[in-house]
């Protein structure tokens, strides 16, 4: 059992691939249960109980992390969906790092994918970050992550208020990701740090999904990018082709006066990162 790192697993209707991710995981665990109806609470109390299970009414999406990151006892919170897990002594070295480095807020792993472990795109993106290196990090900077498997600083989360209502889910972590360097935490990739994720045969369409990815992208720019950003990724939507993105332009119109009303653009030096990476 550690003391230092929580593993904090977000689900809803998916029993059969929490059979196969919790035995990976050390405890402790929460569970974090989005009102599943195919009693995936029930079972995870019958058939593992040294998890703690917080079985939510309804489903918040991605915000229903946030109620574990609160249980949590722990400094640091290694987040994980049902279809992820951990390498055995990956929690360890990232707690390690975090102690190390007082200002880094997340440790981003390299995640395998699939019974072939094939290193997920985004971590070969990350390896290559033209973020200027710092010194004191032990990686590359990097300005996002996925929630799927990171491990995060537990304060720094929620400092930022962690993932939020407006966005809900997917891409609830660039907001969260700007809120952090806003706050002058720190991100990085870490190589040795290894993170498995072995995606659900029931995951959403994938037309539905982009248009929900585009439509939070749009959202968050409208929360923390300035006035000619927003203009020019709502321009990138028009003046494409992109069906699903064109339909996530239209909810994000629908979404736009929470979007607004809980805007507040990020400080000038974040920017700079962004463009960097753009």
């Amino acid at each position: 059992m550690s003391d230092r790192v929580t593993t904090v697993v977000m689900t809803r209707d998916r029993w059969p691939d929490l059979q196969v991710s919790l035995p990976h995981h050390e405890p402790p665990v929460v569970l974090v249960d989005n009102a599943s109806a195919d009693g995936t609470p029930q079972l995870v109390g019958r058939h593992h109980p040294d998890v703690e299970v917080l079985a939510l009414t309804r489903n918040l999406a991605a915000p229903a992390r946030n109620l574990g990151v609160e249980a949590a006892r722990t400094p640091y919170v290694a987040f994980a969906d049902d279809d992820s897990w951990w390498s055995p002594g990956a929690l360890d070295r990232a707690a390690d790092l975090l102690d190390a480095h007082p200002r880094l807020a997340v440790v981003h792993p390299r995640i395998l994918v699939g019974p072939e472990e094939r290193l997920d795109g985004l971590c070969a993106e990350l390896a290559r970050s033209p973020l200027p290196r710092l010194a004191d990090l032990p990686g590359p900077p990097i300005a996002g992550f996925v929630a799927c498997g990171v491990v995060v600083r537990r304060n720094a989360f929620l400092e930022t208020g962690g993932f939020d209502a407006v966005v809900a889910f997917p891409g609830e972590e660039e907001r969260v990701a700007l809120d952090l360097l806003a706050g002058g935490w720190h991100l990085t990739y870490v190589e040795d740090v290894v993170a498995h994720h072995h995606p659900s045969p029931s995951r959403d369409p994938g037309g539905r999904r982009r248009a929900r990815i585009a439509r939070n992208h749009l959202l968050t720019a409208l929360m923390r990018r300035p006035w000619p950003v927003v203009l020019r990724e709502v321009g990138s939507v028009l003046g494409g082709r992109d069906l699903p993105a064109a339909r996530g332009l239209l909810q994000a119109v629908r979404r736009s006066p929470r979007a607004l009303a809980a805007r507040r653009v990020v400080p000038g030096h974040v920017e700079d990162l962004l463009a960097l990476l753009a």
